[in-house]
């Protein structure tokens, strides 16, 4: 790491260039603006070996350094080799750790024993979420602890989240900065017409088929009567798990199981020409999927919690319930006005999502913990201009 320049180390992704989800693509994003600003960066990547040769190595990606970390290991296993290797070697590495989720947070208290600066991006409450056993459970939920405690500043998301982190942690340590999105203003109808699609004349739903996701309730009140239009469920569906076996025997002929699509381009289509996008997660802070779908102008309908109305906004629909799902989808298939008023909702309510400045705002907060001058840029009116973007130097903890 070059000291002239700030600098920091990504932690707790799979790595980059992004292939996999949401913190990979933020690791991206965020990596490939500090680097244009003058910093210096690493990004931690996992690399699946059979048998490890050479556990650590390093290479350039668009002037950032790649640091690869051989794991042998499969499953959950691998997880945790990754993670307690990747703390080992930012331990000895200079820059400020900034470590995305905090599923390996076991290993963090050996960071502050060598003088590192941590910052952590707390997700959502994962612990909460149904799906998992209780001995996962409790293994997020000591992890959780754990971060709080050992982290300097901590990210909340969202501002439910940043409320949950207050019970562990003094709320000036906690800053709250959201996910961010890109502005999708016209796309090809080419790949939904592949899938045999035409735009307008289907619904979407993107996500884990999983019961906090409410998939379940989404299919069924789709299918409790002919609706003239398509409903398009992304993602992958294995009929020997008993919920998605479910979820296939409540569809309708008109439900259309389109498995995992990774193509970007196909899933901005999907979302650009769908009459709306239907989003049941009950659990999490500000979902990925949620504000890509207000930047592409989808009409929304979603499960009615605090988390999904704070980043959809009034302009929506929310249901809690297969009954109140089934009302909002007729409505929004019926009524071209009021169709039409929620993309328009949908586009105001995405400006509270810009990436440039909630990237400016993470530079800020690095800046501090680094000791390095403050940005007056990513300080100023543009950060104020999303409330959710905290500027405070905080409690170093």
């Amino acid at each position: 790491m070059n000291e002239l320049s700030p600098s920091v180390l990504i932690l707790g992704t799979r790595g980059i260039p992004a292939a996999h989800g949401g913190f990979e693509t933020f690791a991206e994003r965020l990596a490939l603006f500090l680097v244009a600003r003058g910093w210096t960066v690493g990004v931690y990547c996992q690399k699946d070996v059979d048998r490890v040769e050479n556990r650590v190595s390093v290479t350039r990606w668009s002037g950032i350094d790649l640091i690869h970390v051989e794991v042998a290991s499969r499953g959950p296993k691998a997880t945790l080799e990754f993670d307690g290797r990747c703390v080992l070697d930012a331990a000895r590495r200079g820059g400020v750790c900034l470590v995305l989720g905090y599923n390996g947070a076991l290993f963090l208290p050996l960071l502050r024993l060598f003088g590192r600066t941590i910052m952590t991006n707390m997700d959502g409450i994962e612990w909460r979420r149904p799906k998992w056993s209780w001995p996962v459970r409790a293994w997020f939920w000591v992890n959780e602890w754990i971060a709080a405690w050992t982290s300097h500043r901590l990210v909340a998301d969202h501002p439910a989240i940043a409320d949950h982190l207050a019970t562990r942690r003094s709320r000036d340590a906690i800053l709250t900065i959201p996910y961010g999105g890109d502005p999708v203003r016209s796309t090809s109808p080419a790949p939904i017409r592949a899938l045999g699609l035409v735009p307008g004349g289907y619904m979407v739903s993107i996500a884990r088929i999983e019961p906090d996701n409410s998939i379940l309730e989404i299919v069924q009140a789709f299918s409790r009567e002919r609706r003239g239009a398509r409903l398009v469920v992304l993602g992958k569906l294995d009929d020997a798990v008993p919920y998605h076996a479910a979820v296939r025997a409540a569809a309708s002929d008109e439900v259309m199981f389109a498995g995992p699509i990774y193509h970007a381009g196909t899933v901005q289509a999907l979302r650009y020409h769908a009459r709306a996008y239907l989003h049941g997660h009950t659990v999490g802070g500000t979902n990925p999927s949620l504000v890509e779908a207000l930047w592409a102008g989808n009409a929304v309908i979603a499960h009615d919690n605090p988390y999904n109305r704070a980043t959809a906004g009034d302009g929506q629909a929310f249901f809690d319930g297969v009954d109140a799902c089934a009302r909002a989808i007729a409505a929004l298939l019926s009524d071209d006005e009021r169709r039409e008023r929620a993309r328009q909702a949908a586009f105001a309510q995405a400006s509270l999502f810009d990436w440039p400045t909630i990237l400016e705002a993470y530079e800020t907060a690095l800046l501090s913990l680094g000791g390095h001058a403050w940005s007056a840029a990513a300080c100023g009116d543009e950060a104020a201009a999303v409330p959710a973007a905290v500027c405070r130097t905080g409690s170093d903890g």
